[in-house]
């Protein structure tokens, strides 16, 4: 009788119960995923820097799989963070918001934290994409100031609507 079966793990599963993603793997997934998205490169690049296809990276990603030492090491030399990038911000209380399952992943702290979000990191990085310091420091003043007369807004009651659109 081999191992897995006195454990009661079907034959390939290799040790991991079936089960969804462990809230570190997860996280780390996340991590990885912001960074990526944050430096603009394809799932694909990075598959072929590390010599991995592109769905060994969506499975990283979505923390089906784990990520090992010496492979959180090489994305760390790739993108330029340290090791315990991957590892900030995790916190225990993230175990049952972070379980994804399949390929869909369910609310957890990526999709409650704007900071994480995909818009937000497309964002910062076409913002830095501006070369020009001083065309960049408008734009920045520009965003201040709505999100500042919005805010006001909300709290006065006063709702803006979107213009009608020209279908």
């Amino acid at each position: 009788m081999n191992i897995d079966r006195r454990v009661g793990l079907s034959s390939g599963t290799r040790g991991r119960s079936q089960r969804s993603a462990d809230s570190v793997d997860a996280h780390v997934g996340r991590q990885l995923r912001a960074q990526r998205t944050l430096q603009g490169m394809s799932q694909e690049k990075l598959g072929e820097a590390l010599g991995l296809t592109f769905q060994q990276i969506q499975k990283y990603e979505r923390g089906a799989n784990r990520i090992g030492a010496s492979r959180l090491y090489q994305l760390s030399k790739i993108f330029g963070v340290s090791v315990d990038y991957f590892f900030q911000d995790y916190s225990e209380t993230l175990v049952h918001d972070s379980q994804m399952t399949g390929f869909r992943e369910t609310a957890g702290p990526t999709m409650k934290d704007p900071l994480m979000r995909r818009e937000t990191l497309e964002l910062v990085r076409s913002y830095y994409g501006i070369k020009n310091t001083r065309a960049r420091k408008a734009i920045f003043e520009l965003v201040k100031a709505m999100a500042k007369s919005t805010n006001q807004a909300e709290k006065d009651n006063v709702f803006f609507s979107d213009p009608p659109r020209a279908d």
